[in-house]
């Protein structure tokens, strides 16, 4: 009886919250990375602003052209 109580009292002191730890440990290791739909979503978000940054270029490009001073304007 008594062995078992001090089998107990190791389990919930030493072996549980080690148990615990390590295993958040782990989740958190593994969450740290990107998952390949957040890769997939941030290279989509990327060509998206490199397609927007082209337009407003080409805009302003098209607006030097027409009317010089447009940028005094503003």
């Amino acid at each position: 009886m008594e062995a078992v109580m001090i089998l107990s009292i190791l389990l919930a002191t030493i072996v549980a919250p080690l148990w615990l730890i390590l295993h958040y440990i782990t989740k958190w290791r593994g969450a740290r990375g990107l998952s390949a739909e957040d890769e997939r979503m941030l290279a989509d978000l990327w060509q998206s602003a490199k397609r927007m940054e082209d337009r407003v270029v080409t805009l302003e490009a098209i607006l030097d052209a027409d009317s010089p001073h447009w940028r005094k304007k503003v």
